[in-house]
């Protein structure tokens, strides 16, 4: 049985990013049904659309929001109707190697990375009796998704729903990458590379931790005003100034260099802003199958490292939770990231935003 034909943001490589009717079936064994309530706007959606990430199959976007369960599947235990939830892309399998050792970012079981629910197949057809697919397994930019158990997470009833959208990619991306890929200690130094939502995270994060100095760079005058507001001690015009030039000359280089944007250029410049046995993280995600090139006498000399960050290194279950409560406890000014909120309809209009680096964070409400 088809629930009846919803809106939704899609994207295939004929169309291109387009409205789309769509149906979804109902919830079935280690599922849930979830009443979407708010989803951000990624670049990790951008990609698709930019061609930077190929996809040959029809897709419905949006992989970061949070919602409200409406019906959940036989063998469902975690989760029960009316349960507020963020969903979590990179929903685990939590039986491979990687998820019993602690690394579900890592799960080798998932199929969310193949735009799939865990059984291969999707839950959404469109008008004419086509699969259309879950981007990230969510494909969260319509007003109802059905994905696995392991990737709804369950949050307080009061946390503001554009709140936990963001949990589910940017903040926990951003705020992880600090926490648990770098595991920077209070004191530390650290750069980053560009302040949209995944780098103003990474200052947040900064801060918690009690970094010193903070300095955010970007192009923008009013992202640096607000990397400034969560935590940035210095900032940069990234256009006007060497930025690795500026890391020696003031600070002999810093303990950690971020990089939130996902340019190979920029990525090969961040050794050279760090100071010996410093550590480069790569947070943004780069166009597939992109390069870089790095001085390996200095990485090696200098005892410098680069550090891969994929999804902050984050376990969703635990991690979204605690960030949750680090919010409502008030350590952490995450609904300062929401710079515009739009209805779905507007999605074209959001991307363009964040194509051209306006504002901050997106929300779109169905």
């Amino acid at each position: 049985m088809r629930a009846h034909l919803s809106p939704a943001i899609a994207y295939d490589p004929v169309a291109g990013l387009h409205t789309r009717e769509i149906s979804h079936r109902p919830a079935g064994p280690g599922e849930v049904e979830i009443d979407v309530r708010a989803a951000g706007v990624c670049h990790s959606d951008l990609h698709i659309l930019t061609g930077d990430w190929p996809s040959d199959r029809p897709l419905v976007l949006g992989h970061e929001a949070a919602g409200v369960v409406t019906t959940v599947g036989e063998g469902v235990t975690g989760l029960t109707a009316g349960d507020h939830v963020v969903l979590s892309w990179f929903a685990p399998c939590r039986r491979c190697r990687k998820c019993l050792a602690g690394m579900a970012w890592l799960c080798t079981g998932t199929q969310a990375v193949a735009n799939t629910l865990p059984d291969g197949t999707t839950p959404f057809t469109d008008a004419q009796g086509e699969e259309i697919w879950p981007y990230l397994g969510l494909g969260a930019f319509t007003n109802r998704v059905v994905v696995p158990e392991s990737a709804a997470v369950k949050v307080p009833d009061e946390l503001p729903f554009g709140i936990g959208a963001l949990l589910g990619c940017s903040i926990s991306t951003g705020i992880g990458a600090v926490m648990n890929t770098a595991g920077v200690r209070p004191g530390e130094s650290a750069v980053v590379v560009g302040a949209g939502g995944v780098g103003l995270s990474v200052v947040m994060g900064l801060r918690l931790v009690g970094a010193d100095p903070i300095i955010a760079v970007d192009l923008s005058s009013e992202r640096l005003d607000a990397a400034e507001r969560f935590g940035a001690t210095h900032t940069l015009d990234g256009a006007a100034t060497d930025v690795a030039a500026w890391c020696q000359d003031e600070l002999g280089g810093v303990d950690y260099a971020f990089e939130a944007i996902g340019s190979p250029k920029v990525i090969e410049t961040l050794p050279a802003m760090l100071t010996s046995g410093g550590a480069a993280v790569l947070v943004g995600m780069a166009p597939a199958d992109a390069t870089g090139a790095f001085n390996l006498f200095d990485l090696a000399d200098q005892g410098k490292r680069i550090l891969g960050c994929n999804y902050g290194s984050s376990v969703g279950a635990i991690d979204i939770p605690k960030l949750a409560r680090l919010h409502l406890a008030g350590r952490l000014p995450l609904d300062e990231l929401i710079g515009t909120v739009r209805p779905l309809e507007e999605a074209a209009a959001a991307f363009a935003d964040l194509e051209s680096a306006v504002g901050t964070r997106t929300i779109l409400e169905p």
